[in-house]
């Protein structure tokens, strides 16, 4: 006698794209047996023989997908830079607008200036529309800050925000994403204060999992960043990097040999760089936001980066200044419109490519027995439509950790 599966939750009426291995993986007529917020079970819904479970739900139709994954977020700051978009129109580059004291200087003001309050609520706003957009999971960086503080406060507000909503948040500290006022001239003694006093009390405080630099002729040096990252490495915590996005500074070779879970923007590496990611398992995430709203030309090497097997994350960049993106999906279409990215990598790029990019790999990013039961029900005749559509609302239910999380 055969003994039944046992469920929490039987979940069917959909086909379904695990994304194993980063391809679609299709199962027609599908359906997904969850236990203890895990998935135990997947397949054809007509394979399921004998089971037994608590709650039974029909989706309706559609297609489901692993819940969507945005792997480079800033999404809790003060204020907003409009005003800078305005500027871009008008032929004032990047570079020029932080000299005068704008870009990231001018989030950073808004940020000292508003409470804890003030920046949850309109963190909250901003996450929600992600949500509503597939994600189930995502990362929040600080890097607005720039003082303990400061940088404890965003930290905290972001890991507020994870238990108000049925959302998986991974922290960030980006602390060395600009040089604070107080520091002017003096990158150096900025960086020896995040070695000797920032990092160790934020590793102290645990509310941060992984540690971020901007790589680049207005961010930090790669020998800056370097010290940096052995600091953060002494103490437990994982490195990613912002790395080529303006110029070529060997960034990214420098996060393949700290094991970086990511290397962030890239569009100017190198062959070199490309190599250095593939022995290490650095992961290329992948950002058009930033790169349509800087209206940018120079585009990651994506042919590079097939040759060399890397994977290819895509994320929002969630920022008040280069990519005020609050979609996802938009992100995808972007990637496949001006990168050259197909449909298919792009939902790997959104799933199990961004899960391995914030060391989730285990646990995240694909649909398979003993993965988390995060997954999305989407009203699509094809997975493919997901990167086809411009905006519009396509998500008809969204699960987290097995029960029913729509927004």
């Amino acid at each position: 006698m055969t003994t039944p599966l046992i469920f929490d939750s039987l979940w069917h009426g959909f086909h379904l794209a695990s994304m194993h291995q980063g391809q679609y993986q299709t199962i027609e007529n599908a359906a997904i047996g969850v236990k203890d917020q895990r998935i135990c079970w997947l397949g054809k819904f007509a394979d399921l023989g004998e089971h037994k479970s608590n709650e039974i739900h029909n989706l309706g139709g559609g297609w489901v997908t692993p819940g969507l994954i945005d792997c480079h977020t800033h999404l809790v700051f003060g204020g907003n830079r409009a005003n800078e978009f305005e500027q871009r129109l008008n032929g004032v580059s990047y570079q020029e607008i932080s000299a005068q004291g704008g870009g990231i200087a001018s989030s950073v003001k808004s940020t000292r200036e508003e409470s804890h309050q003030q920046l949850f609520e309109s963190a909250k706003r901003r996450l929600i529309s992600l949500l509503k957009d597939g994600v189930t999971t995502l990362e929040i960086k600080s890097g607005y800050g720039l003082s303990l503080e400061h940088e404890v406060k965003m930290l905290e507000v972001a890991r507020a925000v994870a238990k108000e909503f049925p959302v998986d948040v991974k922290t960030t500290c980006l602390a060395a994403h600009a040089l604070p006022p107080e520091f002017k001239g003096r990158a150096d003694d900025y960086i020896d204060y995040l070695c000797a006093e920032l990092l160790p009390k934020i590793a102290q405080l645990g509310i941060v999992d992984a540690v971020d630099a901007f790589c680049e002729g207005i961010g930090f040096s790669p020998a800056q960043v370097e010290k940096y990252f052995k600091v953060a490495q002494s103490l437990g915590l994982p490195v990613k990097l912002h790395a080529e996005q303006l110029s070529s500074l060997g960034g990214t070779t420098l996060a393949a040999h700290y094991q970086a879970l990511s290397a962030d923007h890239l569009e100017f590496i190198t062959e070199d760089d490309v190599a250095a990611m593939a022995e290490s398992g650095t992961v290329a995430v992948l950002l058009p936001g930033a790169y349509f709203t800087l209206k940018e030309t120079q585009k990651p090497p994506i042919e590079l980066l097939r040759r060399y097997k890397v994977p290819m994350a895509i994320a929002t960049d969630a920022n008040p200044g280069t990519s005020p993106a609050l979609s996802l999906r938009l992100m995808m279409n972007m990637a496949c419109t001006l990168f050259g990215l197909t449909p298919e990598e792009a939902l790997a790029g959104t799933t199990v490519h961004a899960a391995k990019a914030l060391g989730l790999a285990e646990s995240h990013g694909e649909l398979s027995a003993g993965k988390m039961a995060d997954f999305v029900c989407w009203d699509v005749e094809s997975p493919g439509e997901l990167s086809y559509w411009l905006g519009g609302h396509l998500m008809k239910s969204r699960i987290k950790s097995g029960a029913l999380a729509n927004v």
